[in-house]
């Protein structure tokens, strides 16, 4: 059965991606390949003003896959994640991706790499890989640019999730929406489907030109400091393994 469905929409001019494993709707390898897939599949249609990135069930994603970060298969994962995060940071149309639930981990990243959120009042965001002893590379590249730079250690450094109200106040959330898949659509029907395609992917090459080159650049870095300095902790092996057990961990501080 296919993780993620794909249509297009508005006479051609919205690709729509459904993520379509509920109700997790984990960000793992499979779910990452078929969402890097469509996009390149669609990167050069010149006619797409927009993406809509939504999901079925009642949560928008719990995140990534734990045990595709134990050290095995973490170089393989993140390569795979950072790929995916470049190619929608770099796809030439505003992605709009619409929010229900939990927003969390590798999800919240995916979500980070587009262009606007827009949340229900349910909705919950959060980076809880601190709890597990490790850390969201793509959000400590990505969350910067939704929200100052306090905000953003915050949510690293903490691993709480806000709420779709105080994400909004925040700068996390574009709009809040009871149903904001319909606010999404309504927002590029309004601003977005009369315009030229060509125009937008101007826009957009110019208005994320520098954030483009920066992100590349810091998620190489990053990962290289997550698999050759982190994932060389004691600690960040434990926190994994123990939350596969259902156990809490027990930090040596190493």
């Amino acid at each position: 059965m296919a993780v993620l469905k794909d249509w297009l929409d508005a006479d051609g001019g919205l690709l729509r991606l459904r993520l379509a494993r509920p109700k997790a709707n984990l960000i793992d390898a499979e779910m990452i390949a078929a969402l890097h897939g469509a996009l390149v599949a669609h990167g050069t249609n010149g006619a797409l003003r927009g993406v809509l990135l939504d999901h079925e069930g009642p949560h928008f994603s719990f995140g990534a896959s734990v045990e595709e970060h134990l050290p095995a298969q973490c170089a393989q994962m993140l390569a795979g994640l950072h790929a995916l995060i470049v190619t929608m940071v770099e796809f030439p149309a505003p992605i709009l991706v619409a929010v229900r639930g939990q927003c969390l981990g590798g999800g919240l990243e995916v979500a980070l790499a587009g262009t606007w959120i827009f949340a229900a009042p349910d909705a919950q965001f959060g980076q809880p890989e601190m709890k597990l002893g490790v850390f969201a590379p793509a959000a400590s590249v990505l969350l910067p640019y939704r929200v100052n730079q306090p905000t953003a250690e915050d949510l690293l450094y903490s691993g709480r999730s806000l709420g779709a109200a105080e994400a909004e106040r925040r700068g996390l959330v574009h709009l809040l929406a009871d149903d904001p898949e319909t606010a999404a659509l309504a927002w590029f029907h309004e601003h977005l489907q009369s315009k030229s395609g060509a125009a937008v992917a101007h826009a957009t090459a110019a208005a994320r030109g520098a954030m483009r080159a920066a992100v590349r650049a810091r998620l190489a870095e990053v990962e290289r400091l997550y698999l050759d300095k982190l994932m060389t902790t004691r600690d960040a092996n434990e926190g994994l393994l123990a939350f596969l057990a259902k156990r809490k961990p027990q930090w040596e501080h190493r």
